[in-house]
C-alpha cells in the first residue's frame, strides 16, 4: 500500500513541540517518524532510557510526550517495557483491559550497545511484543560526548581524544543490528531519518509484528558531531550513500536491502563535514581514513552477500 505524506501529516504527533532538545537534533525526528507509524487511536507506552531524549522531553513538571511515558535508567529500559508488556498481557487475559496497547523503548546507543545491552538481549530472547528503538548518535551525548560501542574508528570524543599519542577512537564499532538479528526475532531493521518513507514502513512492520522487534536508526547529534545544525538530514543521507550506514531489514530471517546504492561515495565526503573527524585529515592520521574505509567496505560486502545482492 502506497504511503501518502498528505495523510501522515494529518496525524497527531506523539511528541509535542517545545521540548528542550537542541536545534538540529536527530532524536526528535526519529521519535516523530516512528510513532506516526503506530496504528491510529492506539494506546502507546514508551520506556525512555536516561538520555538526551529523556532529560529534554520529560523534566518535571513538564512533559512533551502525548503517550504514556516511563523514564527508566540507562540499564533497564528494556526490562521496564518487558514488565509493562507482561502485565498488559496478564490483565488482558483476565478481561480487565480490552484496548490495543503498543510498547516501545527509545534509548540512545550508550543505553543500547553498552549499558542496557543485557536487558535488551533478554527482551529479545523472551520475545516480548515490544519495539526497541535505538536512536543512534554514536556516543554518550547526554553526559558529555564520551565514546560508546557505536562510535566509529578514529572519532574524537572526550574519552577518545586525538593528539600526539592518539588519532581518536582506536576500535571499530559494534554491529548491533546484526547482533539483534542473531536473536532470531521476527523483525530487525536499520534506518536513517533522511529517508522518512523507509523509516515509516519499517516502523509499521514492527508495530504489526507479533513479537520482539528492533529498529536501529541513525540520528545525528550536531553538538557532538560538530557540524552546522541545518545539515542533519544531509549528513544522514551521506552516511547511507557512503555505506557507512546502509538501510536494510531482516524479516523472519530474510535479509533485504531497502535502499540500494548505485554510486557508492567515498567516506571522505561524509567525514569532512564533521568536526569530530577533522584531525583525520592531518598527514599523520591519513591512514586511519583508509582503515575505516576498508572496514566499511568489508562490512558492506558482507551485507550484500546476506541480502543476496552479490
Amino acid at each position: 500500500m502506497a504511503i501518502k505524506l498528505s495523510e501522515i501529516v494529518k496525524k497527531t504527533d506523539h511528541l509535542a513541540g517545545g521540548h528542550r532538545l537542541c536545534p538540529g537534533c536527530g532524536a526528535s525526528i526519529a521519535v516523530r517518524q516512528i510513532l506516526l507509524a503506530a496504528p491510529e487511536n492506539s494506546h502507546i507506552v514508551v520506556s525512555g532510557a536516561t538520555s538526551c531524549l529523556a532529560v529534554s522531553t520529560a523534566i518535571y513538571p513538564y512533559n512533551a510526550w502525548r503517550v504514556s511515558f516511563i523514564h527508566s535508567a540507562f540499564e533497564n529500559a528494556a526490562a521496564t517495557i518487558s514488565g509493562a508488556e507482561t502485565a498488559y498481557r496478564a490483565l488482558k487475559k483476565q478481561g480487565k483491559i480490552n484496548k490495543d496497547t503498543y510498547f516501545v523503548v527509545f534509548a540512545g546507543d550508550g543505553g543500547t550497545y553498552d549499558i542496557g545491552f543485557q536487558a535488551l538481549s533478554g527482551m529479545l530472547e523472551r520475545g516480548h511484543r515490544a519495539l526497541y528503538v535505538c536512536y543512534n548518535n554514536e556516543a554518550y551525548m547526554n553526559t558529555g560526548i564520551q565514546r560508546s560501542g557505536a562510535t566509529q574508528l578514529g572519532t574524537w570524543t572526550t574519552t577518545s581524544p586525538h593528539g600526539e599519542k592518539s588519532s581518536g577512537k582506536a576500535e571499530n564499532r559494534k554491529d548491533l543490528t546484526a547482533i539483534a538479528a542473531a536473536h532470531n526475532i521476527p523483525y530487525v531493521a536499520q534506518a536513517g531519518i533522511h529517508n522518512w518513507r523507509d523509516t515509516f514502513t519499517k516502523a509499521q512492520k514492527a508495530f504489526q509484528t507479533d513479537g520482539a522487534t528492533l529498529i536501529n536508526i541513525l540520528a545525528p547529534c550536531q553538538r557532538g558531531w560538530r557540524y552546522p545544525m541545518e545539515k542533519t538530514i544531509e549528513i544522514t543521507k551521506l552516511a547511507t550513500e557512503t555505506c557507512i550506514w546502509p538501510l536494510y531489514e531482516v524479516e523472519d530471517g530474510i535479509w533485504r536491502l531497502t535502499q540500494k546504492i548505485r554510486n557508492k561515495k567515498p567516506i571522505r565526503e561524509y567525514l569532512e563535514l564533521q568536526g569530530r573527524f577533522s584531525h583525520l585529515f592531518k598527514p599523520e592520521n591519513e591512514g586511519v581514513i583508509d582503515q575505516l574505509q576498508a572496514f566499511i567496505d568489508k562490512q558492506y560486502e558482507r551485507l550484500l552477500e546476506r541480502c543476496g545482492e552479490k
